[in-house]
Formats: C-alpha cells, structure tokens, sequence
C-alpha cells in the first residue's frame, strides 16, 4: 500500500505540471491568435 500512495504522489505532480502548462499553453494561444487577427485586420 506505501508504495500505492507514493505513486499516486508522482501522477498528481505529473498531472498538475500537465494542466499547468495546458493553461498557459492556451493563454499563449489566445494572444497569439488575437495578435495575427489584428495584423492581418490591418
């Protein structure tokens, strides 16, 4: 069972780092994005 609940520590570490970086991948994205509509807008 210890070594259940140390696992399970790993993948919530690993899935944080996961979810992290998607919301900043996304928000990343959308400025990107609002950047070239405005280029080509232009």
């Amino acid at each position: 069972m210890a070594g259940n609940k140390m696992e399970l520590k790993a993948h919530e570490g690993t899935y944080s780092g996961f979810i992290t970086l998607l919301k900043v991948g996304t928000a990343v994205s959308v400025v990107v994005a609002a950047i070239v509509v405005l280029l080509i807008a232009n």
